[in-house]
Protein backbone atom coordinates (compact mmCIF):
# COMPACT_ATOMS: atom_id res chain seq x y z
CA UNK A 1 0.00 0.00 0.00
CA UNK A 2 1.06 3.48 -0.60
CA UNK A 3 2.60 5.83 1.56
CA UNK A 4 0.55 9.78 1.37
CA UNK A 5 0.99 12.72 2.82
CA UNK A 6 -1.97 15.33 2.51
CA UNK A 7 -0.52 18.67 3.58
CA UNK A 8 -2.00 22.47 4.18
CA UNK A 9 -5.59 21.28 4.82
CA UNK A 10 -8.39 22.83 6.72
CA UNK A 11 -9.87 19.41 8.45
CA UNK A 12 -13.16 19.32 8.84
CA UNK A 13 -13.73 16.41 11.78
CA UNK A 14 -16.28 16.19 14.87
CA UNK A 15 -17.26 19.60 15.02
CA UNK A 16 -14.18 21.93 14.50
CA UNK A 17 -11.83 22.89 11.66
CA UNK A 18 -8.52 22.84 12.06
CA UNK A 19 -5.53 23.44 9.79
CA UNK A 20 -2.94 20.21 9.67
CA UNK A 21 -1.95 17.62 7.46
CA UNK A 22 -2.72 14.15 7.44
CA UNK A 23 -0.02 10.96 7.00
CA UNK A 24 -1.97 7.99 5.40
CA UNK A 25 0.17 4.37 5.39
CA UNK A 26 -1.33 1.11 4.63
CA UNK A 27 -4.83 1.99 3.96
CA UNK A 28 -4.78 3.57 7.17
CA UNK A 29 -4.96 6.99 8.71
CA UNK A 30 -1.03 7.10 10.35
CA UNK A 31 -1.05 10.54 11.85
CA UNK A 32 -2.91 13.85 12.17
CA UNK A 33 -0.90 16.55 13.11
CA UNK A 34 -0.25 20.68 12.64
CA UNK A 35 2.50 20.09 10.48
CA UNK A 36 4.09 16.86 9.72
CA UNK A 37 7.59 15.97 7.78
CA UNK A 38 7.63 13.21 4.30
CA UNK A 39 8.43 9.93 6.08
CA UNK A 40 11.37 9.13 3.63
CA UNK A 41 11.68 9.23 -0.36
CA UNK A 42 8.44 7.04 -1.02
CA UNK A 43 5.88 9.85 0.42
CA UNK A 44 2.91 10.87 -2.17
CA UNK A 45 2.61 14.65 -0.70
CA UNK A 46 -0.34 15.92 -1.81
CA UNK A 47 -0.73 19.74 -1.24
CA UNK A 48 -4.09 20.87 -0.38
CA UNK A 49 -3.51 24.48 -0.65
CA UNK A 50 -5.65 25.55 2.00
CA UNK A 51 -8.48 23.80 0.49
CA UNK A 52 -10.77 21.44 3.06
CA UNK A 53 -10.21 18.01 3.89
CA UNK A 54 -13.12 15.74 5.11
CA UNK A 55 -14.08 12.40 6.12
CA UNK A 56 -15.59 10.74 2.91
CA UNK A 57 -19.60 10.76 2.94
CA UNK A 58 -21.45 7.36 3.70
CA UNK A 59 -24.84 7.26 1.75
CA UNK A 60 -27.01 4.84 3.54
CA UNK A 61 -29.92 4.86 0.87
CA UNK A 62 -28.64 4.01 -2.78
CA UNK A 63 -30.07 1.97 -5.62
CA UNK A 64 -27.36 1.12 -7.77
CA UNK A 65 -29.55 -1.64 -9.96
CA UNK A 66 -27.77 -5.01 -9.99
CA UNK A 67 -28.29 -7.50 -10.57
CA UNK A 68 -31.35 -7.78 -12.68
CA UNK A 69 -32.02 -3.89 -13.92
CA UNK A 70 -28.56 -3.31 -15.30
CA UNK A 71 -29.64 -1.58 -18.51
CA UNK A 72 -30.11 1.56 -16.17
CA UNK A 73 -27.02 1.36 -13.48
CA UNK A 74 -24.66 -1.03 -12.15
CA UNK A 75 -22.36 -1.32 -9.33
CA UNK A 76 -19.32 -0.36 -11.26
CA UNK A 77 -20.78 2.56 -13.16
CA UNK A 78 -23.01 3.85 -9.79
CA UNK A 79 -19.94 3.14 -7.50
CA UNK A 80 -17.53 5.16 -9.76
CA UNK A 81 -19.59 8.38 -10.05
CA UNK A 82 -19.90 8.16 -6.30
CA UNK A 83 -16.23 8.92 -5.49
CA UNK A 84 -16.30 11.69 -8.22
CA UNK A 85 -18.86 13.25 -5.68
CA UNK A 86 -17.01 12.40 -2.28
CA UNK A 87 -19.14 8.99 -1.56
CA UNK A 88 -16.50 6.62 -0.34
CA UNK A 89 -19.11 4.36 1.59
CA UNK A 90 -22.49 3.09 0.34
CA UNK A 91 -25.51 0.92 1.27
CA UNK A 92 -27.43 -0.54 -1.47
CA UNK A 93 -31.28 -1.11 -1.50
CA UNK A 94 -32.88 -4.99 -2.12
CA UNK A 95 -35.09 -4.11 -4.74
CA UNK A 96 -33.41 -5.64 -7.67
CA UNK A 97 -33.96 -8.79 -9.42
CA UNK A 98 -34.05 -11.18 -7.60
CA UNK A 99 -34.72 -9.71 -4.49
CA UNK A 100 -32.31 -9.29 -1.94
CA UNK A 101 -34.23 -11.51 0.48
CA UNK A 102 -32.07 -14.45 0.88
CA UNK A 103 -28.59 -15.23 2.23
CA UNK A 104 -27.51 -16.61 -0.92
CA UNK A 105 -28.61 -13.57 -3.00
CA UNK A 106 -27.18 -10.92 -0.12
CA UNK A 107 -23.72 -13.21 -0.70
CA UNK A 108 -23.97 -12.50 -4.57
CA UNK A 109 -24.28 -9.02 -4.54
CA UNK A 110 -21.10 -8.99 -2.15
CA UNK A 111 -19.55 -11.14 -4.57
CA UNK A 112 -20.61 -8.70 -7.15
CA UNK A 113 -19.04 -5.54 -5.08
CA UNK A 114 -16.02 -7.39 -4.43
CA UNK A 115 -15.12 -7.45 -8.08
CA UNK A 116 -16.52 -3.76 -9.65
CA UNK A 117 -16.79 -1.29 -6.60
CA UNK A 118 -14.83 1.59 -6.56
CA UNK A 119 -16.19 2.53 -3.23
CA UNK A 120 -16.60 0.68 0.22
CA UNK A 121 -20.22 -1.39 0.09
CA UNK A 122 -22.47 -3.50 1.34
CA UNK A 123 -26.02 -4.02 1.75
CA UNK A 124 -29.97 -3.97 2.73
CA UNK A 125 -31.47 -7.24 3.65
CA UNK A 126 -34.89 -6.88 2.44
CA UNK A 127 -37.92 -8.04 4.15
CA UNK A 128 -41.09 -9.26 2.85
CA UNK A 129 -44.17 -11.05 4.05
CA UNK A 130 -43.12 -14.17 3.66
CA UNK A 131 -39.14 -14.35 4.71
CA UNK A 132 -39.43 -13.93 8.58
CA UNK A 133 -37.42 -16.98 9.38
CA UNK A 134 -34.65 -16.10 6.48
CA UNK A 135 -34.44 -13.16 8.61
CA UNK A 136 -33.96 -14.66 11.75
CA UNK A 137 -31.20 -16.97 10.25
CA UNK A 138 -29.05 -13.63 9.07
CA UNK A 139 -26.04 -12.91 11.04
CA UNK A 140 -25.66 -9.33 12.64
CA UNK A 141 -22.44 -8.63 10.60
CA UNK A 142 -23.51 -9.63 7.61
CA UNK A 143 -26.05 -6.47 6.18
CA UNK A 144 -25.90 -3.66 7.00
CA UNK A 145 -29.74 -3.54 8.26
CA UNK A 146 -33.09 -4.80 6.93
CA UNK A 147 -35.33 -2.69 4.66
CA UNK A 148 -38.54 -2.78 4.93
CA UNK A 149 -41.24 -1.32 2.16
CA UNK A 150 -44.27 0.01 3.87
CA UNK A 151 -45.36 1.64 0.37
CA UNK A 152 -44.94 0.49 -3.16
CA UNK A 153 -42.11 1.28 -5.14
CA UNK A 154 -39.62 0.46 -7.61
CA UNK A 155 -39.47 -3.61 -7.37
CA UNK A 156 -42.64 -4.19 -5.53
CA UNK A 157 -41.89 -5.08 -2.22
CA UNK A 158 -44.43 -4.55 -0.43
CA UNK A 159 -44.91 -5.64 3.43
CA UNK A 160 -48.89 -5.05 4.42
CA UNK A 161 -49.27 -8.13 6.80
CA UNK A 162 -49.62 -5.89 9.94
CA UNK A 163 -48.51 -9.24 11.74
CA UNK A 164 -45.44 -10.51 9.90
CA UNK A 165 -44.41 -6.79 10.34
CA UNK A 166 -44.76 -7.38 13.96
CA UNK A 167 -43.03 -10.32 14.27
CA UNK A 168 -40.20 -8.52 12.11
CA UNK A 169 -40.10 -6.15 13.92
CA UNK A 170 -39.44 -8.36 17.24
CA UNK A 171 -37.24 -10.32 15.81
CA UNK A 172 -34.22 -8.28 15.11
CA UNK A 173 -31.47 -6.29 16.48
CA UNK A 174 -30.49 -4.87 13.26
CA UNK A 175 -31.22 -1.13 12.57
CA UNK A 176 -34.74 -1.40 10.35
CA UNK A 177 -35.25 0.99 7.80
CA UNK A 178 -38.68 1.69 6.09
CA UNK A 179 -39.93 3.61 3.38
CA UNK A 180 -42.93 4.98 4.74
CA UNK A 181 -46.22 5.52 2.33
CA UNK A 182 -49.50 4.32 3.66
CA UNK A 183 -50.61 2.08 0.57
CA UNK A 184 -54.41 2.25 0.91
CA UNK A 185 -54.39 6.37 0.96
CA UNK A 186 -51.84 6.27 -2.60
CA UNK A 187 -54.45 4.15 -4.13
CA UNK A 188 -57.45 5.87 -3.58
CA UNK A 189 -55.78 9.33 -4.23
CA UNK A 190 -54.03 7.52 -7.50
CA UNK A 191 -57.97 6.29 -8.58
CA UNK A 192 -59.18 10.03 -8.24
CA UNK A 193 -56.69 11.53 -10.78
CA UNK A 194 -56.50 8.32 -13.03
CA UNK A 195 -60.45 8.86 -13.92
CA UNK A 196 -60.25 12.55 -14.50
CA UNK A 197 -56.97 12.26 -16.45
CA UNK A 198 -56.28 8.72 -17.51
CA UNK A 199 -52.27 7.35 -17.64
CA UNK A 200 -51.34 11.34 -18.49
CA UNK A 201 -52.04 12.83 -15.23
CA UNK A 202 -50.28 16.43 -14.48
CA UNK A 203 -46.89 15.42 -12.94
CA UNK A 204 -47.69 18.54 -10.61
CA UNK A 205 -50.66 16.00 -8.67
CA UNK A 206 -47.53 13.67 -7.52
CA UNK A 207 -47.32 14.95 -4.23
CA UNK A 208 -51.23 14.84 -4.13
CA UNK A 209 -51.08 11.40 -4.77
CA UNK A 210 -48.41 10.79 -2.89
CA UNK A 211 -49.73 12.91 0.22
CA UNK A 212 -48.93 14.28 3.00
CA UNK A 213 -51.31 12.16 4.54
CA UNK A 214 -49.86 9.20 2.96
CA UNK A 215 -46.50 9.78 4.75
CA UNK A 216 -47.64 11.16 8.19
CA UNK A 217 -49.94 7.78 8.27
CA UNK A 218 -47.27 5.30 7.28
CA UNK A 219 -44.20 6.95 9.68
CA UNK A 220 -46.48 7.37 13.03
CA UNK A 221 -47.57 3.86 11.95
CA UNK A 222 -43.72 2.82 11.68
CA UNK A 223 -42.61 4.56 15.14
CA UNK A 224 -45.57 3.38 17.08
CA UNK A 225 -44.35 -0.15 15.85
CA UNK A 226 -40.81 0.52 16.92
CA UNK A 227 -41.58 1.95 20.26
CA UNK A 228 -43.97 -1.10 20.80
CA UNK A 229 -41.74 -3.92 20.16
CA UNK A 230 -37.94 -2.01 21.29
CA UNK A 231 -37.05 -2.44 18.17
CA UNK A 232 -34.60 0.07 16.15
CA UNK A 233 -36.24 2.00 13.69
CA UNK A 234 -34.32 4.16 11.15
CA UNK A 235 -36.78 6.39 8.66
CA UNK A 236 -35.71 6.70 5.29
CA UNK A 237 -36.33 10.12 2.99
CA UNK A 238 -38.51 12.52 5.22
CA UNK A 239 -40.57 14.76 3.06
CA UNK A 240 -43.21 16.44 4.93
CA UNK A 241 -42.64 18.66 7.94
CA UNK A 242 -45.18 17.11 9.83
CA UNK A 243 -43.57 13.99 9.94
CA UNK A 244 -41.04 15.46 11.76
CA UNK A 245 -42.34 16.15 15.09
CA UNK A 246 -42.13 12.26 15.20
CA UNK A 247 -38.60 12.49 16.14
CA UNK A 248 -36.87 12.92 18.99
CA UNK A 249 -33.77 15.60 19.33
CA UNK A 250 -33.31 15.48 22.91
CA UNK A 251 -31.21 12.42 22.96
CA UNK A 252 -27.48 12.34 21.59
CA UNK A 253 -27.59 9.98 18.26
CA UNK A 254 -25.81 7.20 19.80
CA UNK A 255 -28.59 6.82 22.35
CA UNK A 256 -31.32 6.79 20.10
CA UNK A 257 -33.59 4.22 19.12
CA UNK A 258 -36.17 6.25 16.72
CA UNK A 259 -33.74 7.96 13.96
CA UNK A 260 -34.48 9.71 10.63
CA UNK A 261 -33.22 10.90 7.42
CA UNK A 262 -33.76 13.47 4.35
CA UNK A 263 -32.54 13.12 1.08
CA UNK A 264 -30.83 15.40 -0.71
CA UNK A 265 -33.78 16.78 -3.17
CA UNK A 266 -36.43 16.96 -0.35
CA UNK A 267 -34.16 19.90 0.89
CA UNK A 268 -33.53 21.61 -2.53
CA UNK A 269 -36.66 20.82 -5.09
CA UNK A 270 -40.27 21.56 -4.00
CA UNK A 271 -43.79 21.18 -6.04
CA UNK A 272 -42.99 24.63 -8.10
CA UNK A 273 -39.75 22.66 -9.60
CA UNK A 274 -42.25 20.31 -11.65
CA UNK A 275 -43.15 22.09 -13.91
CA UNK A 276 -39.46 22.83 -15.16
CA UNK A 277 -38.20 19.50 -14.51
CA UNK A 278 -41.40 17.24 -15.43
CA UNK A 279 -40.63 13.39 -14.10
CA UNK A 280 -37.33 14.40 -14.11
CA UNK A 281 -38.16 14.97 -10.21
CA UNK A 282 -41.12 12.08 -9.33
CA UNK A 283 -39.76 10.62 -6.63
CA UNK A 284 -41.44 8.40 -3.90
CA UNK A 285 -42.08 10.39 -1.68
CA UNK A 286 -42.58 13.12 -3.91
CA UNK A 287 -40.81 16.52 -3.91
CA UNK A 288 -44.14 18.58 -1.94
CA UNK A 289 -44.04 22.20 -0.88
CA UNK A 290 -42.22 24.95 -0.18
CA UNK A 291 -42.96 24.89 3.87
CA UNK A 292 -42.26 21.00 3.71
CA UNK A 293 -38.74 21.91 2.62
CA UNK A 294 -38.49 24.33 5.09
CA UNK A 295 -39.67 22.21 7.91
CA UNK A 296 -37.28 19.48 6.73
CA UNK A 297 -34.53 21.75 6.99
CA UNK A 298 -35.38 23.18 10.77
CA UNK A 299 -35.65 19.55 11.75
CA UNK A 300 -32.16 18.68 10.16
CA UNK A 301 -30.96 21.44 11.74
CA UNK A 302 -32.21 20.92 15.37
CA UNK A 303 -31.56 17.35 15.12
CA UNK A 304 -34.89 15.93 14.64
CA UNK A 305 -32.77 14.43 11.19
CA UNK A 306 -30.13 12.75 11.80
CA UNK A 307 -28.94 11.86 8.31
CA UNK A 308 -28.64 13.19 5.32
CA UNK A 309 -28.39 10.61 2.32
CA UNK A 310 -29.41 10.13 -1.86
CA UNK A 311 -31.88 7.80 -2.17
CA UNK A 312 -29.73 7.87 -5.70
CA UNK A 313 -32.12 5.71 -7.95
CA UNK A 314 -31.26 5.76 -11.87
CA UNK A 315 -33.63 5.03 -14.61
CA UNK A 316 -32.83 5.89 -17.93
CA UNK A 317 -34.06 8.92 -19.96
CA UNK A 318 -36.74 6.98 -21.92
CA UNK A 319 -37.98 5.82 -19.09
CA UNK A 320 -38.58 8.67 -17.31
CA UNK A 321 -40.33 10.59 -20.52
CA UNK A 322 -43.14 8.53 -20.25
CA UNK A 323 -46.59 9.38 -19.21
CA UNK A 324 -47.20 9.90 -15.58
CA UNK A 325 -48.49 6.19 -14.60
CA UNK A 326 -45.67 4.85 -16.59
CA UNK A 327 -42.67 6.94 -15.81
CA UNK A 328 -40.51 5.22 -12.75
CA UNK A 329 -39.93 6.83 -9.81
CA UNK A 330 -36.67 8.08 -8.29
CA UNK A 331 -33.29 9.68 -10.44
CA UNK A 332 -29.43 9.77 -10.03
CA UNK A 333 -27.72 11.74 -7.24
CA UNK A 334 -24.39 10.23 -5.94
CA UNK A 335 -22.34 12.40 -8.07
CA UNK A 336 -23.64 15.74 -7.20
CA UNK A 337 -25.25 15.24 -3.42
CA UNK A 338 -22.16 16.55 -1.73
CA UNK A 339 -21.79 19.84 -4.53
CA UNK A 340 -25.52 20.44 -4.22
CA UNK A 341 -24.89 20.62 0.08
CA UNK A 342 -21.81 23.04 -0.34
CA UNK A 343 -23.95 25.02 -2.31
CA UNK A 344 -26.42 25.21 0.67
CA UNK A 345 -23.01 26.10 2.76
CA UNK A 346 -22.20 28.97 -0.18
CA UNK A 347 -26.41 30.33 0.46
CA UNK A 348 -25.61 30.27 4.54
CA UNK A 349 -27.98 27.39 5.46
CA UNK A 350 -25.82 24.81 6.78
CA UNK A 351 -22.73 24.69 8.01
CA UNK A 352 -19.44 22.62 7.14
CA UNK A 353 -19.11 21.22 10.06
CA UNK A 354 -23.03 20.09 10.07
CA UNK A 355 -22.70 18.82 6.38
CA UNK A 356 -19.67 16.26 8.09
CA UNK A 357 -21.70 15.51 11.14
CA UNK A 358 -25.00 14.79 8.90
CA UNK A 359 -23.05 13.31 6.19
CA UNK A 360 -19.89 11.47 7.34
CA UNK A 361 -20.27 10.76 11.20
CA UNK A 362 -23.99 10.20 11.76
CA UNK A 363 -24.19 6.92 9.25
CA UNK A 364 -21.44 5.42 10.67
CA UNK A 365 -22.64 6.39 14.46
CA UNK A 366 -26.51 5.10 13.13
CA UNK A 367 -25.52 1.23 11.32
CA UNK A 368 -22.32 1.15 13.66
CA UNK A 369 -19.63 0.90 10.82
CA UNK A 370 -16.32 0.19 11.81
CA UNK A 371 -13.20 2.74 11.56
CA UNK A 372 -14.70 4.83 8.90
CA UNK A 373 -16.79 8.26 9.01
CA UNK A 374 -13.80 10.02 10.64
CA UNK A 375 -10.46 11.92 10.13
CA UNK A 376 -9.13 9.55 13.18
CA UNK A 377 -5.68 7.65 13.72
CA UNK A 378 -6.30 4.11 12.99
CA UNK A 379 -9.29 4.76 11.00
CA UNK A 380 -9.28 3.59 7.58
CA UNK A 381 -8.45 6.64 5.17
CA UNK A 382 -11.37 7.70 3.06
CA UNK A 383 -10.76 11.14 2.89
CA UNK A 384 -12.27 14.19 0.68
CA UNK A 385 -10.53 17.57 -0.85
CA UNK A 386 -12.83 20.05 -1.63
CA UNK A 387 -12.42 23.46 -3.06
CA UNK A 388 -15.17 25.35 -2.01
CA UNK A 389 -14.19 28.04 -4.96
CA UNK A 390 -13.86 26.14 -8.36
CA UNK A 391 -17.44 26.52 -10.16
CA UNK A 392 -17.94 24.09 -12.43
CA UNK A 393 -21.21 23.25 -14.21
CA UNK A 394 -23.39 20.03 -14.97
CA UNK A 395 -23.42 18.75 -18.19
CA UNK A 396 -23.35 15.53 -20.26
CA UNK A 397 -19.38 15.63 -20.55
CA UNK A 398 -18.72 14.91 -16.77
CA UNK A 399 -22.05 13.06 -15.91
CA UNK A 400 -20.74 9.43 -14.67
CA UNK A 401 -24.27 7.73 -13.98
CA UNK A 402 -24.74 5.25 -16.60
CA UNK A 403 -28.09 6.55 -17.46
CA UNK A 404 -25.87 9.67 -18.08
CA UNK A 405 -28.47 12.64 -16.96
CA UNK A 406 -29.31 14.43 -13.92
CA UNK A 407 -31.74 16.32 -11.97
CA UNK A 408 -29.04 19.32 -11.76
CA UNK A 409 -28.16 19.06 -15.37
CA UNK A 410 -26.80 22.62 -16.25
CA UNK A 411 -26.56 24.31 -12.48
CA UNK A 412 -23.90 25.71 -11.92
CA UNK A 413 -21.94 24.61 -7.89
CA UNK A 414 -19.48 26.87 -6.50
CA UNK A 415 -17.49 23.85 -5.31
CA UNK A 416 -16.22 20.72 -6.45
CA UNK A 417 -14.18 17.81 -5.40
CA UNK A 418 -10.49 17.59 -6.26
CA UNK A 419 -9.43 14.17 -5.33
CA UNK A 420 -11.11 11.20 -3.41
CA UNK A 421 -9.10 8.68 -1.05
CA UNK A 422 -10.80 5.17 -0.72
CA UNK A 423 -8.78 2.67 1.78
CA UNK A 424 -5.42 5.32 1.37
CA UNK A 425 -5.57 5.10 -2.35
CA UNK A 426 -6.28 8.05 -4.68
CA UNK A 427 -9.39 7.25 -6.23
CA UNK A 428 -10.41 10.09 -8.12
CA UNK A 429 -8.92 13.51 -9.04
CA UNK A 430 -10.45 16.25 -11.37
CA UNK A 431 -13.14 14.56 -12.78
CA UNK A 432 -10.95 11.36 -13.22
CA UNK A 433 -11.93 8.18 -11.78
CA UNK A 434 -8.50 5.98 -11.55
CA UNK A 435 -9.93 2.35 -12.93
CA UNK A 436 -8.42 0.23 -9.96
CA UNK A 437 -11.28 -1.06 -7.83
CA UNK A 438 -10.12 -0.15 -3.75
CA UNK A 439 -13.48 -0.64 -2.40
CA UNK A 440 -13.83 -2.91 0.51
CA UNK A 441 -16.76 -4.49 2.44
CA UNK A 442 -18.04 -2.71 5.19
CA UNK A 443 -17.91 -4.02 8.55
CA UNK A 444 -20.09 -3.33 11.91
CA UNK A 445 -19.22 -2.93 15.55
CA UNK A 446 -22.01 -5.05 16.77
Amino acid sequence: MEKILIKDAKIINEGKITHGDVYIENGMIAQIDSSISAKGPDVNIFDAEGNYLMPGVIDDQVHFREPGLTHKATIETESRAAVAGGITSFIEMPNTIPQTTTIEELENKFAIAHKSSFANYSFMFGGTNDNLEEIKKLDKGAAAGIKLFLGSSTGNMLVDNEKVLEDIFKSTELVISTHCEDEATIKKNLEIYKERYGDNIPINMHPIIRSEEACYLSSSKAVALAKKTGARLHVFHLSTAKETALFDNKKPLKDKKITSEVCIHHLWFTDMDYEEKGTLIKWNPAVKTEKDKEGLWKALLDNHIDVIATDHAPHTLEEKKNVYTKAPSGGPLVQHALPAMLEMYHRGRISLETIVQKMCHNPAILFNINKRGYIREGYHADLVLVDLNNPWTVNADNILYKCKWSPFDRNTFRSRVTHTFVNGRLAYKNFKVYDEHFGQRLTFDR
